[in-house]
Parts: structure tokens; sequence; C-alpha cells
């Protein structure tokens, strides 16, 4: 335990599956570590581990998409936080749908998603951060939906060794 785990680990942070596409590959992956950093002009900040494969095709696209999760969509979860792309593809039983600038949209009712175009990648140690500018969302819960947080995944063994 580190003098961080010490601050983070009463955190509940929300969830989110983040999309990435190019040149024919797709992947996507559980994501803990993500936040709006500006307002004016808007940007998001998500952080991919370096032992993923979500970061390898996430290095060539050009934009992102980032989903919201329910809270019970725990199912969902374990695809994308529970497996890894280098053995499974994490789409084959997964409905989705190309959107803006041929971005990955789940078509599991997510109740929120964006889609952002990748203006710098930054490494942060372990991860590497993907400041977004988001293009185009969509919020369908009007903003009343529980959402998946950090606490309701503890289960979930990651497909990758944490580093």
């Amino acid at each position: 335990m580190t003098d961080l785990d010490t601050f983070t680990d009463p955190l509940d942070y929300p969830l989110y599956v983040v999309t990435a596409a190019t040149a024919g590959e797709k992947s996507g992956y559980l994501v803990g570590f993500a936040s709006q950093c500006s307002i004016r002009p808007a940007r998001f900040m998500v952080w991919l581990s370096k032992a993923n494969l979500t970061l390898r095709v996430a290095a060539r696209a050009e934009r992102l998409a980032v989903h919201l999760l329910r809270h019970d969509q725990t199912g969902l979860a374990r695809v994308f936080g529970g497996e890894t792309g280098d053995r499974r593809d994490k789409f084959s039983d997964i409905a989705w749908h190309r959107g803006p600038g041929e971005s990955l949209i789940l078509d599991e009712q997510a109740p929120a998603w964006f889609v952002g175009r990748v203006e710098r990648r930054v490494d942060g140690g372990d991860h590497v951060g993907f400041l977004l500018a988001p293009e185009a969302a969509e919020n369908v819960s009007g903003g009343e939906a529980a959402l998946l947080s950090l606490h309701d995944a503890r289960d979930i063994t990651p497909g990758h060794p944490v580093a």
C-alpha cells in the first residue's frame, strides 16, 4: 500500500468503457481513471494502461468514444474489464455501430456517451492519458441513472495484471 492508496481507497469513481478503432482494428477497455479537465474549451482526459491492447489501438486512433455504464451493467463491465482483446474479440457478442469519425459506439443502452478527438497523449507512468475534445455526445438517461462505480466492480479480475 502506498501513501496515495490511503487517500484514494475511500473514493468511488465512476467507471467508463472507452472504445478505439483504427485501420480495421477495434478495442475497448474498462477505465477508472478519467475526468473532465477543462470547461472552456471542454476537455476530458482518459487514462489507458500500457499493458492493454486498447492503448495500442488508441495510440493510432484519431477519436475515442467514452461510455458511462449503469449500475446494473456489470456484465458489460466484466467483458471490457475482465477480458483481454489479445485473446478474445470483445465486440463479437456486443452490438455496436460506427459513430462520428469511425468511432465505435456500444448499442447496449449506456446512460451517456461522447466521442472525442484526441488532442494530446501524455505519459503518466503505467498509463497514458488521452486529452479529448468532445465532438458528439448523447445522454439518454436525463442524468437520472445510477452509475457503475469502482466499488461495484472490485470483484472483476483485470484481463491484464495491474502494473
